[in-house]
């Protein structure tokens, strides 16, 4: 869902950031419209899914991201604009201020899903953080997620302080 404002030449926006704003449950396509209505340019990824009900099966596009939608603008200009939207709730901000999201990102989500390429959330793991394996046959081992080359997961005995590294390539892992 890709609107370009009438007012602004393509050119003008490709300068221009995208930020991240969150909705109320469920408002995603509507906040998404409202915007675009208003003249900003949004992104809404969507992704399509199959849904089973007792008397019926029906694939629906669902948001990819369930709570937020992009927008691309000049947020000091914009921002009371956005904000005054029906199931806007706020930018995603850090320190107080809303977090541009570098366009290299954006522009590699939306080449993925136009490409139709099946695709599902991922836990958004980094180094450091508790893992556990999901499935094989390391199925349930918690560890902490190392990298030094390939992944490696690194499960720790407190109490001797010693720690053991496995290879964890090619394994489902999740947050613990």
């Amino acid at each position: 869902m890709t609107a370009i404002p009438n007012h602004l030449a393509p050119q003008s926006l490709e300068g221009l950031p995208w930020y991240a704003i969150q909705t109320r449950y469920r408002f995603e396509r509507k906040a998404a419209a409202q915007l675009q209505n208003k003249g900003i340019e949004t992104f809404l990824p969507v992704i399509e899914e199959s849904h089973r009900w007792s008397d019926r099966q029906k694939v629906i596009s669902v948001p990819l991201f369930s709570g937020y939608v992009f927008v691309r603008l000049e947020p000091s200009s914009a921002r009371a604009t956005v904000l005054r939207t029906e199931g806007v709730i706020a930018f995603v901000e850090f320190h107080g201020d809303a977090a541009p999201i570098p366009n290299k990102q954006i522009d590699d989500l939306q080449r993925l899903l136009s490409k139709k390429m099946p695709c599902s959330l991922y836990a958004f793991l980094t180094i450091g953080q508790k893992v556990r394996i999901r499935g094989g046959c390391l199925d349930g081992l918690e560890g902490i997620l190392e990298q030094s080359g390939p992944k490696r997961l690194v499960i720790s005995i407190a109490c001797i302080q010693r720690s053991v590294a496995v290879k964890i390539e090619g394994y489902e892992l999740e947050l613990v």
